[in-house]
């Protein structure tokens, strides 16, 4: 594959780790930060959380924590490490413009977004979290 543009999206997380204690340690602190983030704004009694929950990150966790080799498909890496992946493959990295931050920030505030969200901008990398810590990352590359 060669292709002209390659956004990558990723979940920021370093539970990938093959010893399960370190594994289980940064999935807690992972999925806390997501579930604290749904009770902070949206309803328990919401069906789509609910669903949310039960299907989608539900299925994650237990594939994190209780699966183990192949059985485990829930791999994700910090957003350095696909950096450096992405830099290996032979990528260059587009920036990311602070003026396309600021305009997102102002959204979010005009939108009345919670304040706990984190919006920012790393190494050319656009990321979102929840209470400082960061979930998910996004970033633009090119063949070199």
């Amino acid at each position: 594959m060669k292709p002209d543009v390659f956004v990558n999206s990723t979940v920021n997380g370093s539970f990938n780790a093959s010893f399960f204690t370190t594994r289980f340690k940064e999935a807690l602190f992972h999925y806390t930060a997501v579930f604290d983030m749904f009770g902070s704004t949206l309803s328990r009694e919401n069906p789509e959380r609910m669903h949310f929950e039960e299907v989608f990150y539900g299925r994650e966790v237990m594939n994190v924590i209780a699966c183990e080799g192949v059985d485990r498909v829930e791999r994700p890496e910090t957003y350095k490490q696909w950096q450096v992946r992405m830099m290996r493959a032979g990528f260059k990295q587009k920036p990311v413009e602070a003026e396309l931050v600021e305009s997102f920030r102002v959204k979010m505030k005009k939108w009345g977004y919670h304040k706990d969200f984190v919006l920012d901008e790393d190494s050319n990398w656009f990321l979102q979290g929840w209470k400082g810590r960061i979930l998910y990352s996004s970033s633009c590359w090119v063949p070199s």
